[in-house]
């Protein structure tokens, strides 16, 4: 699994990018096909802008974005969009026995 993570007009602090690696890694809990994680931060002004791009098996992409003043606050609310998508899309792919 290759993990990319880039600031936009800020630069990532060390501390940032250790807590956003230990987050990021478990998601492989939820959807174990992941083949590449990138996440994007970006600074407007006062708020923090996180973009979370999961690539999956067959181009599969799952893209989440949220906007907080806090940067780690938004990097955790991102996390639980992400952790909802991989979760609703591993029980889409399983449920299709009766199809």
């Amino acid at each position: 699994m290759h993990t990319k993570i880039t600031g936009r007009h800020m630069e990532v602090t060390e501390a940032m990018r250790s807590y956003v690696e230990k987050k990021i890694s478990k998601l492989q809990r939820y959807y174990n096909r992941i083949s590449e994680m990138e996440v994007v931060v970006e600074e407007e002004g006062l708020h923090h802008k996180i973009e979370i791009i999961v690539k999956a098996d067959k181009h599969q992409r799952f893209v989440v974005q949220h906007t907080a003043e806090d940067g780690y606050a938004c990097f955790d609310a991102a996390i639980d969009k992400i952790e909802r998508k991989l979760t609703k899309h591993k029980e889409k792919s399983r449920n299709r026995k009766g199809r």
